[in-house]
């Protein structure tokens, strides 16, 4: 297994504004589809991720990330509303609350990308449903941890702290999991195998382990099981090494 690479709280904007002035680079923290290098590689590159139902248009620079590493996001992980990528329900990132069985270390396993402020830009931009055209202000989000660019799914950024002097981003819908008005939803069978396969990756996590905390998670509890998950994982392995013998 490996150890999550731990944050530092985000005190203000002065040190994450001051990372991201001296080299131009934040970490973007993905927790759901794009822990899997592969589907990230459609955001960046553009194209069609393995069983997803769009094409994405990919960043002004399609280089791959500068680093990689893994963290844990303080919060909880949920499933809502419908994908017009995978149907069934997104993953969501609500940092105010903690899941009742938390894994240990507690939060939710996450991959940190360190990639230039255009790169996260266009990359959040196509996840809000709209083609890239500029940088993001983030000023807002590195003084006050958050900023609601609109009312949708991931148009909410969130600054979950700082890793070697970078700015840690992601982003997510603007409401809370536990508003009532939300719709709970559970994910595609191909979305779930992009999201385990990454923690997978990136965490070292047996499937079985990586299926056990996402089966748990609101919207998929009680739709999915462990073991439905894991057989997921088991598959598109397998798949994946006939393809390289082939």
């Amino acid at each position: 297994m490996t150890r999550p690479r731990r944050l530092e709280a985000l005190h203000g904007s002065p040190e994450a504004a001051r990372g991201l002035g001296r080299t131009g680079r934040l970490w973007y923290a993905a927790y759901g589809s794009n822990m899997d290098p592969a589907r990230l590689a459609c955001y960046l590159a553009g194209g069609r991720p393995s069983g997803g139902l769009r094409d994405y248009p990919g960043c002004r620079d399609p280089s791959p990330p500068a680093r990689s590493v893994p963290v844990m996001l303080p919060g909880l992980l949920y499933f809502a509303t419908e994908s017009q990528t995978w149907t069934g329900g997104r993953a969501f990132y609500d940092p105010g609350r903690e899941p009742s069985g938390a894994p240990e270390p507690p939060g939710i396993p996450a991959r940190a990308y360190l990639l230039t402020l255009s790169q996260f830009s266009d990359i959040a931009t196509q996840e809000m449903d709209r083609a890239p055209v500029g940088d993001l202000d983030l000023t807002e989000v590195l003084v006050h941890g958050r900023a609601r660019l609109g009312p949708g799914h991931y148009e909410t950024l969130v600054c979950a702290g700082v890793l070697d002097g970078h700015p840690v981003l992601t982003f997510t819908a603007p409401w809370s999991s536990a508003d009532g008005t939300v719709g709970l939803n559970p994910p595609a069978a191909a979305y779930l195998e992009h999201i385990a396969a990454g923690i997978v990756a990136a965490h070292g996590w047996s499937p079985h382990r990586a299926a056990a905390y996402l089966a748990d998670c609101p919207g998929a509890r009680g739709h999915w099981t462990a073991a439905r998950i894991a057989a997921l994982v088991r598959t598109a392995g397998e798949e994946s090494v006939r393809r390289g013998e082939a």
